[in-house]
């Protein structure tokens, strides 16, 4: 009767199971849940000793780089002109050299007693390697052939010594930046101090805001002033002089002043 019984009960018991959708057995022996498994209670080996227990080193940010004090220093150390232009040439924080296919240093005579600085190349410029060699280079030659001067002339009275403030031109002439002037700022004063002009001309905007830390062409040109230890004049860029012809005339009455100054130190 108790074997009836425990077949009555377990059989009910299996069809309740299928009922609720336990239609698989997955095995032999009931599995009682709450029971701890042997390995958890199975004693942990000791540790082994590793060959290094120390975390590894964290790695360190390199310290920032300014680039002004890599230009300040790499023009200290140019000993003359040649030196400076290999520097700049190395010079590795100016994105502007891997879009330009010459570095454009300098034209003229360096024993004149005028340097010319300028804002940055143009195409024809980057293409030959020296500076206004373009239509505006063209304009300028004509203006100082106006009061005796020219680029090349070998009497230092008569000559000129021309550089920009950016050797690399900028991408579709676009004006320099002013982190790109405040980077290449230690290599013009350096080239200044190697030349050593007694006059030194302003041309342009970016000229201005280089040598004086100021803009605004329109009112600062044709007023003496002192950049680079020197005394400075402003003047219209040719290329500007292109674009707005009514101010040829300024442009000429500094040309005069600029001669009349070097008259009267002559």
């Amino acid at each position: 009767m108790e074997s009836e019984l425990s077949y009555h009960a377990a059989r009910a018991l299996l069809e309740w199971h299928i009922e609720l959708g336990a239609t698989e057995a997955i095995g032999d022996l009931p599995v009682n849940r709450y029971e701890i498994p042997a390995a958890a209670l199975a004693p942990k080996p000791a540790p082994v000793e590793a060959q290094s227990t120390a975390a590894p080193p964290i790695p360190q940010p390199m310290p920032e780089v300014d680039p002004v004090d890599v230009a300040r220093a790499a023009a200290a150390d140019a000993p003359d002109l040649r030196a400076l232009e290999a520097a700049m040439a190395d010079y590795p924080h100016c994105d502007l050299k891997m879009g330009a296919r010459n570095l454009v240093f300098f034209d003229g005579n360096p024993a004149a007693r005028v340097m010319i600085i300028g804002e940055a190349p143009g195409r024809d410029e980057d293409m030959q390697g020296k500076p206004f060699v373009g239509r505006a280079g063209q304009l300028l030659d004509r203006m100082l052939a106006a009061i005796g001067m020219a680029r090349h002339a070998d009497d230092p009275a008569r000559a000129v010594y021309i550089t920009n403030v950016l050797p690399w031109r900028p991408p579709q002439n676009r004006d320099p930046t002013p982190e790109e002037i405040a980077m290449l700022l230690p290599f013009v004063q350096r080239h200044v101090e190697l030349v050593d002009p007694e006059l030194v001309v302003l041309m342009g905007n970016t000229s201005c805001q280089a040598g004086l830390g100021r803009r605004g062409i329109t009112r600062l040109r044709g007023t003496w002033t002192q950049a680079y230890g020197r005394p400075a004049l402003p003047m219209f860029h040719p290329a500007g002089l292109l674009r707005n012809p009514h101010n040829k005339r300024h442009a000429w009455a500094d040309l005069l002043e600029l001669q009349a100054r070097l008259e009267g130190e002559a």
